[in-house]
């Protein structure tokens, strides 16, 4: 078992994490080093569920706070191990995961190690199963086996924001509009009906389409509505009689699930719509005492997340929460993932300053 040495720098620790692979159901071996890692620390109580770690203080504070971050990863793509790269003048750790969100990490394990009597008590939590189905994900495990864990005044999400404050996040659905028509023998075509010709409306409302920009709590959330797949057919000379073009509906967390779904089945009136998946957004939380002693140590300018992430898990159970993390979002899966050190460095700084007792 690799063995992970909490004395390290961030970005140090960072290389030694990203360069244990934990794709999506292989997060075994990098959970058991987290586990071994923080069951040394005399300080925490330490909790595993499946492959998700949790290790909390229990100082009796007054305030409770989560850190979370995600074991897993996309897979490789001939991006592990991690190298050190350089861009105009500026030093960069290169590899799968880096971005996505093990350098949040790396910085979560030192800090969870080194913190010993924060100002607040501190649940940190690092869990399995992120990057697939929200069924599998391990905060979902952890939140029916041990609601008690998600105790908590406020939270931070180690997702990648490039060293900034994103708040809340956008929802997220997706639909199958569907058209049906009649098969028949290509060479007969005037004997069937082209379902995906039938699909020709449902792209033009797509392509129509004009998304809102919505302001929650200060911040602005762009919303998105567009075709991420499309099928229909079964042999090249046969008129397909059923054509699916599935939709991705990303809105604003002023948006509830149900609004969001009776939304989308307007803009295709007279088409079959069937909801496939649904995750609300979560509203910005800033306004709460903590989230803004938070902005204020770490001197941010709060701006929106526009993707889905597990701070909606938070909120849907009263916790304010945002996302903190080094890596610019934009690589995030990138076969060029890549983070500055600097940015690793900073977010250190930032949750020490804000989580050191004053």
């Amino acid at each position: 078992m690799p063995v992970l040495d909490l004395s390290q720098t961030s970005p140090d620790l960072t290389r030694v994490v990203c360069d244990i692979p934990s794709v999506s159901d292989d997060e075994t071996t990098l959970a058991d080093a987290v586990h071994a890692a923080m069951s040394g620390l005399d300080h925490l109580e330490v909790v595993r569920c499946g492959d998700t770690i949790v290790a909390r203080t229990n100082l009796g504070r007054d305030r409770r706070v989560v850190i979370a971050g995600h074991l897993d990863t996309v897979p490789i793509n001939g991006n592990v191990p991690t190298r050190d790269i350089e861009i105009d003048g500026e030093p960069y750790i290169w590899g799968r995961g880096t971005v996505d969100m093990k350098a949040g990490v790396a910085v979560q394990l030192k800090l969870a190690a080194e913190l010993r009597a924060p100002r607040v008590d501190i649940t940190w939590m690092w869990y399995d199963h992120e990057e697939v189905d929200a069924e599998r994900n391990g905060l979902n495990r952890l939140s029916r086996e041990r609601p008690d864990l998600f105790e908590a005044d406020f939270a931070i999400l180690g997702e990648p924001s490039d060293g900034e404050v994103e708040g809340g996040c956008n929802g997220t659905l997706r639909v199958a509009v569907r058209t049906h028509g009649v098969r028949a023998h290509s060479a007969r075509a005037w004997i069937g009906e082209n379902a995906v010709h039938m699909a020709a409306p449902v792209l033009a409302r797509l392509a129509e389409y004009r998304p809102r920009d919505v302001e929650v709590e200060g911040l602005v959330y762009r919303e998105g509505l567009n075709a991420v797949r499309i099928s229909g057919g079964i042999a090249g000379n046969i008129i397909p009689d059923l054509c699916e073009v599935e939709v991705n509906y990303r809105f604003a967390p002023n948006r509830t699930v149900d609004e969001a779904v009776a939304h989308v089945r307007s803009v295709f009136a007279g088409f079959e719509v069937e909801v496939t998946d649904a995750s609300p957004g979560a509203r910005p939380g800033l306004d709460a005492p903590l989230a803004q002693e938070f902005l204020a140590a770490v001197g941010a300018q709060p701006r929106p997340k526009y993707g889905w992430t597990d701070v909606a898990r938070f909120s849907a159970l009263g916790v304010p929460a945002v996302n903190y993390g080094p890596g610019d979002p934009h690589l995030a899966h990138h076969d060029e993932e890549r983070v500055p050190i600097a940015q690793i460095e900073a977010v250190e700084r930032g949750l020490r300053a804000w989580l050191k007792p004053s």
